[in-house]
């Protein structure tokens, strides 16, 4: 089942003074969105975004299960001193971006 940027429409968002951990959250994302377009989570988290969105990233899942996945394995995975979950949506779709 392939998945499009209105497909992505559970979103969760997180601070992080740390640009390696960010990363990491963009790969954890990836994981966790088991179908369908595994890119489209982590579309706007690059260094740039970053930079621009006053360190905040916002990742976008398919399912509220794996924006659920995705939070639970943020928390055993990454120090809560690198990052700090400040938002979370049921509509906010993604939506494309040029470069991440």
């Amino acid at each position: 089942m392939r998945t499009t940027h209105a497909d992505h429409h559970y979103s969760v968002s997180y601070f992080s003074e740390d640009l390696g951990a960010v990363y990491c959250l963009r790969g954890l994302s990836q994981y966790c969105q088991k179908t369908g377009n595994a890119r489209i989570p982590w579309g706007g988290t690059g260094r740039d975004d970053w930079l621009a969105k006053k360190k905040v990233v916002t990742f976008h899942f398919s399912q509220i299960s794996y924006r659920n996945n995705f939070i639970s394995e943020v928390e055993r995975l990454i120090p809560a001193s690198l990052v700090k979950q400040i938002a979370a949506s049921d509509n906010d779709p993604a939506t494309p971006v040029e470069n991440s």
